[in-house]
């Protein structure tokens, strides 16, 4: 089992920054990729970046690219999704995620979620 629990959300405005963080944990979290996908009302989640645990490789979706930027802190056991440039496009509830794959990109796969955060860009 793993557990996450995001934080960061909130309001902010066009053209800023935001930090989520995701806190994972549970005895197998070391063999997992850890991502983020977001949900707007009336849509499906839409994958918006993945880490590979252990080798650290990145994922981005093509409409965050050169924006965001996912690390991870081992030590800490939490993963980070900076957002710079921010647009209202990006308002969405933002969930971290848990997968065997950092590949996975069909939300009905993926093996954990977290509760999820909201993100609201405002124009």
């Amino acid at each position: 089992q793993v557990q996450l629990v995001e934080s960061g959300g909130g309001l902010v405005q066009a053209g800023d920054s935001l930090r989520l963080s995701c806190a994972a944990s549970g005895r197998t979290v070391s063999t997992y990729a850890v991502g983020w996908f977001r949900q707007t009302p009336g849509k499906e989640r839409d994958f918006v970046a993945a880490i590979a645990w252990s080798g650290g490789s990145t994922y981005y979706a093509d409409s965050v690219k050169g924006r965001f930027t996912i690390s991870r802190d081992r030590a800490k056991n939490t993963v980070y999704l900076q957002m710079n440039s921010l647009k209202p496009e990006d308002t969405a509830v933002y969930y971290c995620t848990a997968d065997r794959s950092p590949l996975t990109r069909d939300p009905s796969l993926i093996d954990y979620w977290g509760q999820g955060t909201q993100v609201t860009v405002s124009s």
